[in-house]
């Protein structure tokens, strides 16, 4: 009898165990692989966002999810490469940033049941990521960083009220360049400008290209191109010695005050909007069926630097003193 009884509780504990194990193995953390382009306020804020946003549905970073960090300093030539890295972990999701990224790792990962979740990508029906704006491909789908171009120009009209002739630096080889670029043809005669293009596809030219807008344009805007944003400190300082001011895409350089103003995205928003649709993918549902996301108006912020106006020899209008959008 005791030998009966002792191999019931050795047979119980020995159940137990196996229980244990699989509940501990069920209890394991999701593993996300986060794609940068490189590091940057805005990009970076889209990364917070995103975390923020899968904690608010559920998945708390270090208990129910946990995320590999990987960027290439924006060399292009190593994106292949750090997708690679984070596919060998297996994760259940990739979130890439940018379009560059996005875009080779949509190429990297097909057929590999690893969905993809992009952002800080301007027209992704144009980059190829999706087929429409209403629906998202294959294993991707995704949050834009697409703005309202018309409200751009009629924040720039009431900025600068005389500017007629805007200038429109960017990237020939980008494709959220070329799109804004077609946007912008259409949208800025309805606003009142004409738009002078200078193609930039080299760090290097920046200054000369920027200098070479001088006479001929009343306002540059700075897009939000992986080859403008991370040098805008360049483009604002050519465009100062040549008298032109600046309104920029991004806000982080009219907070630190160089530039003289911003008509932005939120990209912190923008961050969130993927990870609610990240949350929906890792619940279960077609990323195919997800449309991505456009920030709605009310995501974007204007912002006036009195410190880079004075510098450019710009006055802040009387209409826009009570914008509460105006730092030191």
């Amino acid at each position: 009898m005791a030998t009966t009884k002792s191999k019931l509780m050795t047979g119980l504990m020995a159940a137990g165990i196996v229980l244990a194990g699989i509940g501990s193995a069920a209890a394991d953390p999701i593993r996300i692989g986060i794609a940068n382009f490189g590091e940057h306020p805005p990009l970076n804020a889209a990364i917070a966002g995103f975390k923020a946003a899968l904690a608010e549905n559920g998945f708390v970073e270090g208990k129910d999810v946990v995320y590999t960090e990987s960027h290439t300093n924006f060399d292009a030539s190593l994106v292949p490469q750090m997708i690679a890295k984070l596919q060998a972990e297996q994760p259940k999701l990739v979130y890439t940033v940018t379009t560059p990224v996005s875009q080779i790792a949509k190429k990297a990962l097909a057929g590999s049941g690893i969905p993809v979740i992009f952002t800080a990508v301007t027209d992704p029906v144009a980059a190829k990521l999706v087929p429409s704006r209403e629906s998202g491909d294959d294993g991707i789908t995704g949050a834009t960083d697409s703005q309202d171009m018309a409200a751009v120009f009629a924040f720039t009209k009431k900025l600068l009220p005389n500017a007629k002739r805007l200038g429109l630096p960017y990237n020939p080889g980008e494709a959220n360049d070329v799109a804004l670029l077609e946007s912008v043809r259409k949208i800025a005669p309805e606003q009142g400008f004409e738009v002078v293009e200078v193609g930039v596809d080299n760090l290097n030219d920046i200054q000369q290209r920027i200098t070479s807008l001088s006479g001929k344009v009343d306002v540059i805007y700075g897009p939000t191109s992986n080859m403008i944003q991370p040098a805008i400190a360049a483009v604002a300082s050519a465009a100062r010695q040549s008298g032109i001011p600046v309104v920029n895409a991004v806000d982080t350089a009219v907070r630190e005050g160089f530039v003289p103003a911003s008509f932005a995205v939120n990209y912190e928003q923008v961050g969130k909007n993927a990870g609610k649709i990240a949350a929906e993918v890792l619940k279960g549902k077609d990323p195919k069926s997800i449309a991505p996301v456009f920030p709605a108006y009310e995501d974007h912020q204007a912002l006036i630097s009195k410190k880079a106006m004075a510098a450019f020899g710009v006055e802040i209008p009387a209409s826009l003193a009570d914008c509460n959008c105006i730092v030191e």
